[in-house]
């Protein structure tokens, strides 16, 4: 959970005369497993594999759930699970009650196969399952809600355990050939070795955008995964991170972010293995690494778990961020800003570092970042920046996800 969100959710409903029962059951998930096409998964707290976390969060949720109503003295054939399940849940899930021919873009913790099994029975309530996010904040205002409920940002079921990319080690498959194209791609480098047809067909890219490179700019592909989507189809590809080299783009406000942007559109169209390309703030000072020293490709990352470190971590750049949001009036416009923590150390060891993937949507089917200095103040990220890298100990680097939705999807996992 986010930082004190139990706590705030209570006292939000108890405001509507709404008595819950809270529950800690973070032990409890910590150590859960599930079983998936009949093999035993590993704990929830040793699990790499975020599609498997996913199952592994909903199956517990339920059966946690179900303890709950026998502590109770119910029966659960008399009970009815209520949940806030919406139309993009089940699409991205591939639930047979919206479409029989979508892949799985991702499980959702409310669409797993114990929810499926209740629902074929009767027992799940989803009364908004047929609504978009916009339409449900509609219904929100139309039924009174205040907007302090009205305009929450969003937060996904299985919480901040999908916001933490865990791994043990890199993820290097063509690492190379992919470092090598976007070299080209965004230096023109010479002295990359490619097949001539393959510079030809980027030439071609670039002839046809008429886009024209700007030397400051140097990329770095991460060792990395991240989820993405073509059509229906999931993607799961390397997460590519720009940054500049001229002393006057070092602040927020003095970036070429149009080229930027430019880039972010184009690199996944080029080189398909990058579904998310990122902007990495420079931050040069003693504590942070200056990304001009790294004259070698990335191959490093941080061991990272689902443990209460990490979530640590996560929770008060999180907080940091929402409190930076709130203060510079984005909550309304920015339709949802997930805080993600990435296994990636920039040079200093055991470090992490932290993306902000700004959203801007209708129906959350497709979407666009913010534009910085447009849809979202310099001011609020230079904040942002400062504040993360001086309170939340062992974080490197800051990042801003340039992606839209396609080729990203609203969260990293």
């Amino acid at each position: 959970m986010r930082a004190n969100e139990s706590a705030k959710v209570e006292k939000a409903l108890s405001v509507l005369g709404l008595h819950l029962i809270v529950v800690d059951a973070s032990e409890t998930f910590y150590n859960s497993t599930t079983t998936i096409n009949g093999h035993l998964t590993n704990k929830l707290k040793d699990t790499i594999n975020p599609e498997e976390r996913r199952k592994i969060i909903g199956d517990t949720f339920m059966k946690v759930a179900e303890q709950e109503v026998k502590k109770l003295g119910l029966s659960p054939e008399d009970v009815f699970l209520a949940q806030g399940t919406l139309r993009p849940d089940l699409i991205e899930s591939s639930s047979k009650t919206v479409s029989g021919v979508a892949d799985v873009i991702k499980t959702h913790h409310n669409d797993t196969e114990l929810v499926r099994l209740l629902r074929d029975t009767g027992r799940v309530v989803e009364p908004l399952k047929d609504y978009h996010k916009d339409e449900v904040r509609e219904l929100g205002k139309s039924l009174g809600l205040p907007d302090s409920l009205v305009w929450r940002q969003p937060f996904p079921g299985p919480g901040l355990a999908i916001r933490i990319i865990c791994t043990e080690e890199p993820y290097l498959l063509n690492y190379d050939f992919t470092h090598k194209v976007v070299q080209y791609l965004v230096c023109g480098d010479q002295h990359q070795e490619l097949d001539l047809e393959v510079k030809a067909k980027i030439d071609q890219q670039l002839k046809e955008t008429k886009f024209v490179r700007d030397p400051s700019i140097k990329p770095i592909v991460l060792p990395m995964q991240t989820v993405g989507v073509q059509g229906d189809g999931r993607t799961y590809s390397y997460l590519l991170g720009l940054y500049c080299t001229a002393p006057e783009h070092q602040k927020i406000s003095n970036v070429p972010w149009t080229t930027i942007f430019n880039l972010a559109r184009l690199i996944p169209k080029v080189c398909h293995n990058i579904n998310r390309v990122c902007f990495i703030f420079s931050n040069n000072s003693p504590s942070t690494p200056n990304l001009q020293l790294l004259n070698e490709p990335m191959k490093n990352v941080t061991n990272t778990y689902l443990n209460r470190e990490a979530i640590h971590q996560l929770q008060e750049a999180d907080e940091i961020v929402n409190q930076s949001l709130l203060k510079f009036d984005l909550i309304k416009s920015l339709s949802q800003v997930p805080v993600v923590l990435l296994p990636i150390d920039f040079g200093i060891k055991d470090n992490r570092s932290i993306a902000i993937r700004t959203f801007i949507t209708n129906d959350f089917m497709t979407g666009v970042p913010a534009i910085p200095g447009k849809t979202i103040q310099y001011e609020c990220l230079e904040e942002i920046s400062t504040n993360v890298l001086s309170n939340v100990k062992g974080i490197s680097k800051i990042l801003f996800d340039c992606t839209s939705k396609p080729p990203g999807t609203t969260e990293f996992l």
